[in-house]
């Protein structure tokens, strides 16, 4: 039986708040360093339209043609095993207070392979 974790929707480290962007967003609580990562934004799952189930991280986060953070698609992570996921990575410093952005597209229910263009935007 795997040891159970505790999970939390997002690190102690960033929060949800309104953002100057679209609606809410993903701010740093203190400054983050590069190469951070900081979690699950999206877990595969084909019973689902696009294949993802959204997690806070991956429902907040905003879209920027200068973004500071990157999507990473995982098969497996030491953390929750063989699972088809999607984590986001800090790509530089972020400032306490800044909003953690990505270059994205999201939405493609009609393109099961959303996730590769996702990726490739980064």
């Amino acid at each position: 039986m795997k040891e159970k974790k505790e999970w939390r929707p997002l690190p102690d480290y960033i929060t949800i708040k309104e953002s100057k962007i679209e609606g809410l967003g993903i701010f740093a609580t203190q400054d983050i360093f590069i190469n951070i990562d900081l979690g699950i934004s999206h877990v595969f799952d084909e019973r689902f339209p696009d294949n993802y189930i959204r997690l806070p991280l991956g429902a907040f986060i905003n879209h920027h043609e200068m973004p500071n953070c990157k999507a990473v698609v995982a098969d497996s992570h030491e953390s929750i095993g063989n699972i088809k996921h999607i984590r986001i990575v800090t790509q530089k410093k972020i400032q306490s207070g800044e909003e953690l952005t990505l270059n994205y597209i999201i939405n493609k229910l009609d393109n099961p392979l959303w996730e590769f263009e996702y990726e490739v935007t980064q």
